[in-house]
C-alpha cells in the first residue's frame, strides 16, 4: 500500500517479522546486507533517513561504521542483542533506545534466539531547532472522525 496526500505519504513496510526480507547493497561490500531496508525514498523523507532492520538469531553487522554529519537513534522493538559503540558494550532489548553521535564507531549483533528488530532514524547532528512542543500549534476547531472505507 502506498498513498500520498497533500501533506503526507503512507507506505506499508510490512510486519516486523517480515522486515528480514529487506536488503541493501553498499559498494564496499561484496554481497547485499540482508534484513535492512531504507525508507527515505518510499516516504519522500526530506530531513531524516529511517531504516527498518531485522537481524536473524546469531547474526551481526559485518563491519564497523560511523557517519560524517548524522547522528543515529536506534529503537529496539523486539529481540535481544548487543551494540558496540567506541568499544563500549551495550545490552539492547525491546524498549531500548540508543543515540550514537556521528563519529561513534558502531556495530551490533543479535545474541538472542529470535530476530533482533529495530528502527534506525538518522538526521544531521545539531540541526534540531526545537526539542519540545514549541514547533507545534493548536488549530481551532473540533476533531471530526469519519470511517475508513474498505
Amino acid at each position: 500500500m502506498h498513498q500520498n496526500g497533500k501533506s503526507y505519504t503512507v507506505a506499508q513496510l510490512g510486519r516486523l517479522k517480515d522486515w528480514g526480507h529487506h536488503s541493501f547493497t553498499h559498494s564496499a561490500l561484496p554481497l547485499p546486507v540482508p534484513g535492512k531496508g531504507f525508507v527515505k525514498d518510499v516516504l519522500s523523507l526530506s530531513a531524516m533517513e529511517v531504516s527498518v532492520n531485522n537481524v536473524p538469531a546469531g547474526a551481526a553487522i559485518p563491519f564497523y561504521h560511523r557517519h560524517r554529519a548524522n547522528e543515529e537513534l536506534y529503537v529496539f522493538l523486539s529481540g535481544h542483542g548487543e551494540m558496540q559503540v567506541d568499544g563500549d558494550m551495550i545490552a539492547v532489548t525491546e524498549g531500548s533506545a540508543v543515540r550514537v553521535a556521528p563519529k561513534g564507531k558502531r556495530a551490533w549483533r543479535n545474541t538472542g534466539e529470535d530476530a533482533l528488530v529495530f528502527l534506525v532514524i538518522q538526521a544531521r547532528a545539531g540541526s534540531l531547532a526545537h526539542g519540545d512542543i514549541s514547533d507545534g500549534e493548536i488549530i481551532p476547531g473540533e476533531v471530526v472522525w469519519g470511517t475508513l472505507e474498505g
